[in-house]
């Protein structure tokens, strides 16, 4: 029998001529019930009122007779999001479920976007439903009076959990739902207990994701969650792009554009189409390419990345909604479930880098349950070709890449807990017990408790002499406080904070906000220099504070600004599938991937100069030219386990014989060159590939002192040690570095245990050098046959490593001269 809450959503749905998916139903019932749990399902598929209208059908259930009257019921709902450009495209939809139903419930959003006077309209009435980021919530409970906020709380929903699960802004989310948990464990009538809802799509661990979530639930009675799978086949249909010409000789970014005039039938083909681009930069360059191939498209496409002012930005997305625009060339920035109806069709420029991240791309278009997500693949260079083959295998496995939550991040920890001592203050004993519940700190040391304790009330053995790093005082009643204003104000304009490149803002000379850049790419141009930003060239005037002041330029030609973040790694999920698109790569078969058999050419050349290797081979090429001796390995393994490789095996070759060498890789492999022959043989190859003294070699052969030094500099922003500034007096990143250098040499002298210290190296480890996989690699080289071969010129998969260890040091355009003068030579 249906409760009465049910019915009402039934019948609505049936008036409208929709059906609920079985998940959708599964997951009212489990929230009518009180429980918690996880909604896995396809982009596109409802998960968004799957949990939505459960906490509706609970309210009906609890006031069968007033639900359309009831108002001011307090914070029911909280909706949090890891976006800003999703939380008003949800509310939106929220909005229009209420009015139909003719609930009087109100819907607000709190971001950083969101004005003074709305948040003091929410402190004044809190809405039913708040839609939030991590670190609104985080201000949220510095408030002095946040208990009260949350009294009434009954459901936390986090949306795209497998978006924040593994990083920092996932810890955030995991420490305020310990703190809601005891809330309403506070305020809720007996025998209710807080639940918690996770919405994901593409995460291959899901039943670690909801153990993180669910954590804090446990210490207050078992809570056996629930996982919801949608039974839901999504169609995924995989266009490759196919060049007319496949390049034997590809480097990387070079055939994207060529391939350009392919792209304008698609989306002159489509109602609305979506051009994802890995970086900014290219992204940039894609907008005028397009422009200048197809005139006519000017005013119909327009470009979305995070670096663009917000109301541009809202504009964009504003158009996707009414189809005024026909195309929008953008980055991750428009990743995730924004449900933009009229997109039809999704290009995918260049290697996704994972499985995940290419089907939530995929999921954008055919966005309605029963549609076909239809993505074309547009490789940038001929190799990635191979990434198609490989894709479609992982998505007909249905293996998806793992989100591995963070453990210990003492520096977040250090941030919440003044967070609380801004608000109401803590008690110590209870709160550990409360931190002890979240997963990322359930297995902190009460010594390691207490070293966060002493570190923000007296600065620690190290810090403890300064006045300044006394930040939180103990009161008589044994509550843990911050009673200065000013240090208050200080810590508020910092909540939330998890470290990101210095962005300045980029401003014309009468004023107007065009957007944001990274000062690493800035501080390298000179005043009269020219740069792309949204689609318009700038003339760098000069740098004031963290202001770039520009004017137009006039210039044929400008520099397209690259961003750090945008050198992803190639995951280990879609480096395994590659490395078995290999196995297939010589085959002759009438059954042979097309994207594989229209490769043929490059293989054959790559077979007859060296070797086409088999996923239980490691590839060696050893090829001499004028520039020296080069060694190129190739393991498929991504960027950053290819960096750490490159510098492990250089050490171990320099014991051999004294020898030094310059580094290049990418995704696939890597190089070292030296003016001396490389001694590396059939006889030595295994050891100098083993596991054996891999940490030490790891610590002597990377300047991981270095790299921590630099790590330091973000934990010691986001523990609060190094203040960035007021709002328009941002400290320029060289004086952060060099407080933080400072601060970090104070450490080593005399506190060289610190927690801050450990965590530093430990995310180096982890995050930049990723010791697992690359264990992981060695592992499966020791059960490999190594192949060394000697080729007599560039290969296929040598020279795109070739190119891009050329790239840093000279302009595109004698990049470009450069390498057609390379390919002439090979091709004689």
């Amino acid at each position: 029998m249906q409760s009465v809450g049910s019915s009402v959503i039934h019948q609505w749905l049936a008036s409208k001529q929709w059906q609920p998916f079985a998940f959708q139903s599964e997951t009212w019932n489990a929230i009518a019930a009180g429980e918690s749990g996880i909604v896995n399902a396809p982009t596109g598929c409802g998960k968004t009122f799957s949990v939505f209208l459960g906490a509706v059908i609970q309210y009906i259930n609890e006031h069968p007779q007033r639900y359309q009257q009831q108002k001011n019921n307090g914070l029911q709902l909280l909706w949090v999001t890891p976006l800003r450009a999703l939380a008003k495209d949800i509310a939106r939809a929220m909005e229009d479920a209420l009015a139909a139903l003719s609930i009087p419930w109100k819907v607000a959003i709190r971001n950083g976007d969101t004005d003074v006077q709305e948040r003091q309209r929410q402190k004044r009435n809190m809405p039913e439903v708040l839609v939030i980021t991590p670190e609104s919530l985080h201000l949220l409970l510095a408030q002095k009076d946040c208990s009260a906020t949350f009294k009434h709380l009954r459901i936390v929903a986090v949306d795209e959990w497998h978006e924040l699960i593994g990083g920092k802004r996932g810890v955030l989310v995991e420490l305020a739902i310990s703190r809601l948990v005891r809330f309403a464990q506070q305020h809720l009538p007996q025998g209710t207990r807080l639940q918690i809802w996770g919405i994901s799509a593409t995460i291959g661990n899901l039943q670690t994701a909801g153990d993180v979530l669910m954590a804090p639930l446990q210490p207050y009675g078992k809570c056996n969650w629930r996982l919801i799978k949608a039974n839901i086949d999504k169609q995924i249909a995989v266009i490759p792009v196919i060049p007319d010409e496949i390049e034997t000789y590809p480097w990387a970014g070079h055939l994207g554009i060529q391939l350009a005039h392919k792209v304008v039938p698609i989306i002159e083909a489509s109602n609305t189409t979506l051009l994802f681009i890995n970086t900014r930069g290219m992204s940039e360059n894609w907008y005028q390419t397009l422009l200048n191939v197809a005139p006519h498209l000017a005013g119909a496409i327009a470009l979305h990345h995070g670096s663009i002012e917000q109301e541009l930005r809202l504009w964009v997305e504003e158009a996707l909604h009414t189809q005024k625009l026909k195309a929008v060339v953008c980055t991750a920035s428009l990743d995730l479930g924004v449900d933009f109806r009229p997109v039809d069709t999704v290009i995918q420029v260049g290697s996704p880098k994972g499985v995940a991240r290419f089907l939530q791309r995929a999921g954008r278009s055919g966005h309605r349950p029963g549609e076909v997500s239809k993505i074309y693949f547009l490789p940038t260079h001929s190799l990635e070709l191979m990434e198609v083959a490989a894709i479609k295998n992982a998505i007909e496995e249905k293996v998806i890449e793992h989100r591995e939550p963070m453990v210990l991040c003492f520096d977040v920890l250090a941030q919440y807990l003044c967070t609380l001592a801004v608000g109401e203050g803590f008690y110590p004993t209870e709160t550990f017990e409360e931190i002890r519940s979240t997963y990322c700190f359930e297995s902190i040391t009460i010594e390691e408790w207490n070293e966060v304790l002493a570190y923000i009330t007296t600065g620690g053995p190290a810090l403890q002499a300064y006045d300044e790093y006394q930040k939180v005082v103990i009161q008589p009643d044994g509550r843990y406080a911050i009673k200065s204003r000013g240090i208050a104000m200080r810590h508020r304009l910092h909540i939330g904070t998890i470290v990101s490149d210095a962005m300045l803002k980029v401003k014309t000379l009468q004023g107007k906000f065009l957007g944001v850049i990274e000062e690493w790419f800035i501080s390298k141009l000179e005043p009269g220099d020219s740069f792309t930003l949204a689609g318009r060239n700038l003339e760098l005037i000069q740098i004031k504070e963290m202001t770039v002041m520009v004017r137009p330029s006039k210039a044929k030609k400008s520099i397209i600004p690259s961003w750090m973040g945008g050198r992803m790694s190639l995951s280990a999920n879609l480096g395994r599938h590659l490395r078995q698109a290999l196995d297939k790569a010589t085959a002759t078969s009438s059954n042979q991937a097309i994207e594989l058999a229209v490769l043929q050419p490059l293989f054959e050349l790559q077979q007859s100069l060296s070797h086409v290797p088999k996923s239980n081979e490691l590839l060696i090429e050893l090829i001499d030219t004028k520039d020296g001796h080069h060694l190129f390995c190739y393991t498929f393994e991504g960027r950053m386990v290819h960096e750490a490789m490159a510098s492990i095996l250089a050490y171990r070759l320099s014991k051999i014989q004294p020898i030094t060498f310059s580094f290049a890789m990418n995704d696939y492999g890597f190089e070292l060159l030296s003016d001396q022959p490389i001694p590396i043989t059939a006889a030595n190859a295994y050891q100098l590939f083993s596991l054996d003294n891999l940490s030490a070699d790891i610590q002597r052969s990377v300047n991981s002192t270095e790299m921590a030094k630099r790590k330091f500099r973000d934990i010691a922003v986001i523990s609060g040690l190094v203040f960035q500034g007021y709002p328009g007096e941002h400290k320029k990143a060289k004086h952060l570095q060099s407080s933080a250098s400072l601060l970090f040499k104070v450490f080593q002298e005399f506190n060289s245990n610190s927690m801050l210290l450990r965590q530093a190296y430990q995310e180096i480890y982890d995050q930049q050098l990723e010791e697992a996989r690359l264990r992981d690699m060695l592992q499966r080289i020791a059960n490999s046959t190594i192949v060394i071969t000697q080729p007599t010129q560039f290969t296929p998969f040598s020279f795109p490593i070739k190119v891009d260890s050329i790239r840093e040091s000279i302009s595109s355009e004698k990049l470009e001269d450069r390498v057609a003068r390379m390919t002439r030579h090979l091709k004689r």
